[in-house]
Formats: structure tokens, sequence, C-alpha cells
């Protein structure tokens, strides 16, 4: 891998981005481009900003309902009426009889994403459903074994890191051998918050912090660490095949139920990988933590930004001077990395929803699909389990599931 090869044939380190470009030549607006109506069903934090992403795109979308069940969310969510004419619904069956709209998004409690969706796609809506993309393995091939009879609905799950032109350089990075045979992964999602919302007068804790409690959550598994999950799924085209967890309620002894600090241990028999994915409640230093460990050199991500390591020969190799070509050359950060990429992005739930918009227009398959929602969902499900029950789980012959 000399210099010249690493950074002329491939442009790995350059500003542009192919992927990049298609998205944004995907958001340019043709007077004939259909405008896809949407509701979105649960105006929490996720729904709500989703909405916003939405009122800021062009205008491929237009947000013309909103639901929660809560109706002090729903006063929250007047902030994305931007034209006065939004409607606001308290029943999300009120959203899927609605024949003026063509899409939702669904960003409820964990627990209630498989019965809306399967009754959107049932109703002949198009969705975009939030991650996890339900609550167990049951339900997760259920809703595949549905959207199968529906070729024409789209179905997309919220995993957006799958369509951010860092995360997909990474990807390529990875296609392209560039950090030889990877057999570590470290992940880690830390906060020091105790992850509650202060409780309105009128409400239930179980209503506010459903996040706490084991009937509607899949905890930090589902609510953080699935999304590195479902990027190492999607970046090496696998699922791991053993899983071994633990955790428990070690700092905040407040009633809740779901784990505020826990550990999984995932392992990759095909590839020679294992990958460690964690979080906790009670420390902040580490944060987002995502590396990637191979023969000739570590990917360290944050979720906006990306260094290359080299290892001692790659990096030997890459510093190799020629004198030929003058390749372009490396900038090195002072730990002795290399960017990534050196262009700002946008946020990665905004190139999600231009591929929601594409995939509805061209009716083709999303790249975050029933598929790929319910293997993470599956992976989800057994770290879960190994938690709960101090149980080394494996890979199960009915999630080796496909599209046809």
């Amino acid at each position: 891998m000399k210099r010249r090869d690493f950074i002329r044939q491939t442009g790995l380190f350059t500003a542009g981005v192919l992927f990049h470009q298609q998205m944004l030549q995907a958001a340019t607006v043709n007077e004939d481009d259909r405008i896809i109506s949407v509701g979105i069903i649960g105006c929490g934090d996720r729904g709500s900003g989703l909405g916003s992403v939405l009122n800021n795109m062009p205008v491929q979308f237009k947000l013309t309902t909103v639901c929660d069940v809560l109706p002090f969310r729903l006063e929250r969510a007047k902030q994305l009426d931007k034209l006065n004419s939004l409607r606001y619904e308290n029943d999300y069956r009120k959203i899927l009889d609605d024949k003026t709209i063509d899409a939702v998004i669904v960003a409820t409690p964990l627990n209630m994403h498989y019965e809306i969706a399967a009754e959107a796609i049932r109703a002949g809506k198009h969705v975009y459903l939030e991650k996890t993309m339900t609550y167990n393995a049951e339900q997760a091939l259920a809703l595949v074994k549905l959207v199968k009879q529906y070729p024409k609905q789209v179905l997309q799950v919220g995993h957006q890191y799958r369509y951010t032109p860092l995360y997909f350089k990474v990807k390529e990075m990875i296609d392209k051998g560039y950090l030889g045979k990877v057999t570590q992964i470290d992940c880690r999602w830390d906060r020091n918050w105790n992850w509650r919302r202060p409780v309105p007068a009128g409400y239930t804790d179980r209503q506010i912090n459903w996040r706490m409690y084991k009937e509607y959550s899949g905890g930090l598994p589902a609510e953080l660490l699935s999304h590195q999950v479902d990027f190492i799924n999607w970046a090496f085209n696998t699922h791991p095949d053993e899983i071994i967890g633990t955790g428990g309620i070690d700092y905040y002894k407040d009633g809740r139920e779901t784990f505020d600090n826990v550990q999984t241990i995932l392992r990759y028999n095909k590839e020679g990988m294992i990958g460690n994915f964690g979080a906790t409640c009670s420390n902040e230093k580490d944060g987002y933590l995502f590396k990637l460990k191979g023969t000739k050199g570590t990917v360290q991500l944050l979720m906006n930004d990306g260094i290359f390591f080299p290892e001692k020969e790659t990096k030997k190799d890459m510093e190799t001077v020629d004198g030929v070509t003058g390749a372009t050359k490396i900038e090195w950060t002072k730990d002795g990395g290399i960017p990534i990429l050196n262009e700002k992005s946008k946020d990665g739930s905004w190139y999600a929803l231009q591929e929601f918009y594409k995939t509805i227009i061209e009716q083709k398959k999303p790249v975050s699909n029933v598929i790929t929602g319910a293997t993470t969902a599956f992976c989800v499900h057994l770290m879960n389990k190994s938690i709960y029950n101090h149980s080394l789980e494996t890979w199960k012959p009915e999630f080796n599931i496909n599209i046809t």
C-alpha cells in the first residue's frame, strides 16, 4: 500500500464523497417531483426532531398531521406548524385511515413499534420506523413476513449511520482492505446522567420515562448500542454468532427496571472478530466511542468525525516519497492519524429521509430495510436476554432471513 496508491487510486481521504454527492443530488427538487404527505406518530424528542428535519428539507415532504397520546407533547409539536396547517390527533388510527397521507414516521416507545408499523403497512402507508425496529425477535420475524406481503410499501428503519458520508466512507475502507484483518471492535456510549425526564403534573413516570421499564423498553442496548451493532452488521455483511452480557442497576436506585450499566461481547465466528459493546449512565469520560482495530490500522469514530491510525508498517509505506508522481500530501493529526473526511456533513437523519423519499418514488428497497432492521433487532434481543438471564446466547437458524 504505497502512498501513491493510498491517496490517488482511491481518493480515500479527499473531500469529494460520491455517496454524499448522490444524496445531495437526490435533494434537488424538480417541478414535477411528487410531494409525499407525512404524518408523525409519537411526538417525543425523536419524533419532533425528525419533524424538524422534514421542515428544513426541500419540499419533497409535506408534514400534515402529528399524533401523540400525551397532550403536552402535542402542544409542543405546534413548533413544527410552519404554515398553521397541521392537524393534531391523539389516536394514530385516524392518521392511518386518512387516504391523503402517504407515509408515516413512527417514533413511539419501542413496545408499540410493531403494532403501529404493521397496521400502517396494511393501511397502505410507507413507514419510516425508528430504531430498534421491534421490541423482540418474534415481532421482527412477524414484520418481515408482513412486509413481504406488501411489496409496494416501503419500510425503512431509522439506523441513519448507514447514510452518513463518514460511516459510508468507513465501510468503503473496510471493503477495500485498508484496515487489514479486523479482529477487535470497541464501542461505548456513556453518560453521567440518570436518563430521566421530569414528569409533569397529571402524568405517570411510566408514561414519561418509559425507557426505564422493561414492559416498554429494550434499555441501553436498544436505545443506544443498536446503532453501532447495526453498523457492524452492515459494514461486514455479518451478524454475531455468540453473545454474552452482564449488567445491573449499579448506581441509580430509583425504581427503574432497565439496567444503568451494561456490557456485552459479540463473537463473529466467520470474520474472526470480537465486538465489545457497553454503556453506563454514571460516567461520561468516553461518551461516544467507536473503534475498529485491524492489522493495518485503526479507525476511531465519533458521530461526525473519524480518524484513521495506521499501524507502524502501514505508516512507513504511506510515508514513502514518490518522486515521480509527487503524490498528494497526507494531512496528519498531532496524534499520528489521518482525518477520514474533511467536509462538513448534515445530520444523518437528513440523508436517511432523503433516501426514504427516493425509495418511495422509485419503489426500491432502502439500505436500512426490514431485513437489516430485523437482524439488528435479533442482536438486541439476544443481548438483553444474555444480560438479564446471565446466559450465553447463540444465533438462531430462524434469524437467517432474506428479502425474497
